[in-house]
């Protein structure tokens, strides 16, 4: 990535990025730990791959930490693995949601929809922190898109509750569960494109 690309948003965000991002790392990762919980109790496929979601975005998190200290085509590099790994955690997320579907056993809908609702309130603030950095770098590209599918993901978990709830059926939290595992696919398809351009790119070091 080029100088023009890459250190502009460095220096300009500097120790408020870095406070973001360990904020929006210690949510995730205690939300992951609260919906891998929840999903065990309750057999929700949903709240499974919203988990594995809150999984990878503490990753994704601690990687663009390191990523600021890294200069020229290396924050890109750091990109272009996270981008992938999103990739490995929403096909994940697909083969839990055919696992359970093949299952038939419906989940319980009060935790999800509990768990859901914290989950929201947890990511919306972490978005609002974040919302200033959303079209910074692939780094911070990564960071925003990560964060706007939680909160896409936690509506459509308690939509699969309420789905569930009313058809006791396990078909609206399958459903879920694949759309939050194709919206994570096709961030890391963005993610990965804009890092292979900014590595396409003249860069120092």
């Amino acid at each position: 990535m080029s100088e023009h690309c890459c250190a502009p948003s460095a220096r300009t965000h500097g120790d408020r990025y870095r406070k973001v991002l360990w904020f929006a790392l210690a949510v995730n990762a205690a939300m992951f730990m609260v919906e891998i919980a929840a999903s065990a109790w309750s057999g929700s496929a949903s709240l499974a791959a919203d988990a594995l979601d809150f999984l990878g975005d503490t990753g994704n998190y601690a990687a663009s930490l390191a990523a600021i200290a890294l200069g020229g085509a290396w924050r890109s590099r750091v990109a272009l693995t996270k981008g992938a790994v999103m990739g490995v955690y929403g096909a994940t997320a697909l083969a839990y949601a055919g696992w359970r579907a093949w299952l038939g056993s419906p989940p319980e809908p009060l935790t999800m929809g509990v768990v859901g609702f914290a989950a929201l309130v947890a990511n919306a603030g972490v978005a609002v922190a974040l919302f200033a950095f959303r079209n910074g770098d692939a780094n911070m590209r990564s960071v925003w898109l990560c964060t706007r599918n939680d909160i896409i993901g936690n509506l459509a978990v308690l939509l699969a509750a309420a789905g569930v709830l009313g058809t006791r059926s396990v078909w609206p939290d399958v459903a879920v569960a694949v759309v939050i595992a194709a919206l994570g696919i096709s961030a890391a398809r963005t993610v990965v494109a804009a890092a292979r351009a900014e590595l396409g790119r003249p860069v120092s070091g």
